[in-house]
């Protein structure tokens, strides 16, 4: 016997509001996120300031650690107030049209030339705006990702509802990557530090424009917004870092984290300085992000088989054997082989970027049995934080070990053997020893299908006696 089709095209058991449609407009919103966050790393931090604006890589590197900093105190504290909010029109969504201009306008002017000349005064000028983008950026992510539990309740509904976000994270790495093409033809065949000013504006559009969809395609639940929240940030935090689940789940993702990041941002390098073949940069990025969205419905269909964490594991053990290749390559390689070690790491990366965040969801569903409380928001503050903070960590790192390891400043500088070594190392076995750990990390999650189910089955129990007193 056949199943009847869904109309609706929600998943089954859901609330008949979550489409298609929905999801994917739901998805734009991490689609400017990661645009945000992947040009900061690909592009922005090791390339553009140390190329075009000719900061030291020691400098360039401090700036996000300064940046996630901030973070460090606003992510989890705007999770706590999304929490705490009780406005008519909801806890989250006001904030997604709060954060929206000030999102493109702190992207926009993080691009443009400072006004100053000296190294401290342009790490100044840089600095503030890089933290007036991570303000912003908190303030519409932690609420956007809070929703992600709230409009879907069930253990694979939130890995289907992950699947859209990924999408639209992947297409914002296209977006990220093709920065510097859009510079170089709005530079007339040579990109500019003027000429990648004109760009950002045009991409902070492209960024707070979508943020209207989201808002519109979005709901919440009233019932959770009539709890009252007795813990206080403090209570909270503290019954965060005792949820073992939580713990372990952060310690596999923030390992990975840094992991993505830290081959994100010495990738470009990589193929200029250790092939010589800058513009193959590009041409790499593009097969491993279709490939990575055309693996998206293959651990979507695994993890309906699998619990989450296996499938986490599973594709970091893939990413990480794969990614060694890039230590061998050399410039006399054929092109098309090293290119293609992209789509084939690509295939494990996409599973270990897209379980984690379908986990949270049942992690504070799980909060939920022991607290009464529904805390999206702080729990999805720490793991946003924590994804700020792995770009961070790996950034920062890397411009440090590169600086000393001679990296110069300006287009036209040549990279020493030391700093080519560094490269080639930071590409290829740092990253995946890195990943390697994080799927150790993942053994023995408890939080499996079977537990969950049990989780959410023990909830509607309590709501019913609720409701019936």
């Amino acid at each position: 016997m056949t199943a009847a089709p869904r109309a609706t095209g929600a998943e089954e058991g859901e609330d008949p509001r979550l489409t298609v449609a929905r999801k994917a407009v739901f998805g734009t919103g991490d689609f400017t996120v990661n645009t945000v966050l992947a040009s900061l790393s690909m592009v922005y931090t090791l390339y553009f300031l140390t190329q075009y604006a000719e900061l030291r890589p020691a400098l360039a590197g401090l700036i996000p650690l300064i940046g996630r900093t901030v973070d460090a105190f606003t992510d989890p504290l705007m999770g706590r107030i999304s929490d705490h909010t009780r406005w008519r029109s909801g806890r989250r969504r006001p904030y997604l049209l709060l954060g929206a201009v000030p999102f493109g306008i702190a992207f926009a002017m993080l691009w443009a030339p400072a006004p100053v000349e000296a190294q401290a005064a342009r790490f100044a000028w840089y600095t503030l705006w890089y933290v007036l983008l991570s303000l912003s950026m908190t303030m519409l992510s932690v609420p956007y990702l809070a929703l992600i539990p709230e409009m879907a309740r069930s253990y694979d509904g939130r890995t289907s509802l992950n699947v859209f976000r990924n999408a639209g994270s992947i297409l914002g790495i296209f977006a990220a990557i093709s920065i510097r093409p859009v510079a170089t033809a709005v530079g007339g065949g040579e990109a500019t530090a003027g000429s990648y000013a004109l760009t950002a504006v045009g991409y902070g559009v492209l960024i707070a424009a979508p943020w209207l969809a989201v808002h519109a395609v979005t709901w919440e639940r009233p019932e959770f917004q009539t709890r009252e929240s007795a813990l206080s940030l403090r209570e909270g935090v503290r019954a965060l870092l005792r949820h073992r689940a939580y713990m372990q789940l952060m310690g596999f993702y923030l390992v990975s984290r840094i992991a993505m990041d830290l081959v994100g941002a010495v990738l470009i390098l990589y193929f200029t300085h250790c092939l010589g073949r800058s513009g193959d940069f590009e041409i790499a990025m593009a097969l491993f992000l279709t490939a990575v969205v055309a693996s998206l419905p293959l651990w979507l269909a695994v993890s309906h088989r699998m619990d989450k964490s296996t499938v986490f594991a599973v594709g970091a053990l893939w990413w990480g054997v794969g990614n060694l290749a890039f230590f061998f390559a050399e410039p006399d390689w054929p092109r098309w082989l090293v290119i293609c070690f992209a789509p084939l790491v690509a295939i494990g990366y996409c599973a270990a970027d897209l379980m984690p965040w379908s986990m949270v969801g049942d992690v504070v569903d799980a909060d939920d049995l022991v607290t009464g409380e529904r805390r999206e928001g702080l729990y999805n503050g720490f793991f946003t934080f924590l994804r700020k903070l792995g770009g961070a960590l790996a950034v920062g790192a890397a411009g440090l070990f590169l600086d000393l390891a001679g990296l110069p400043e300006g287009r036209d500088a040549v990279a020493p053997e030391s700093a080519r070594t560094a490269v080639r190392w930071l590409a290829s076995v740092g990253t995946s020893g890195l990943v390697l750990l994080a799927a150790f990390l993942a053994r023995g999650y408890p939080l499996t299908r079977a537990r969950h189910q049990q989780i959410l089955a023990e909830l509607a129990a309590r709501d019913a006696r609720r409701a019936s007193s």
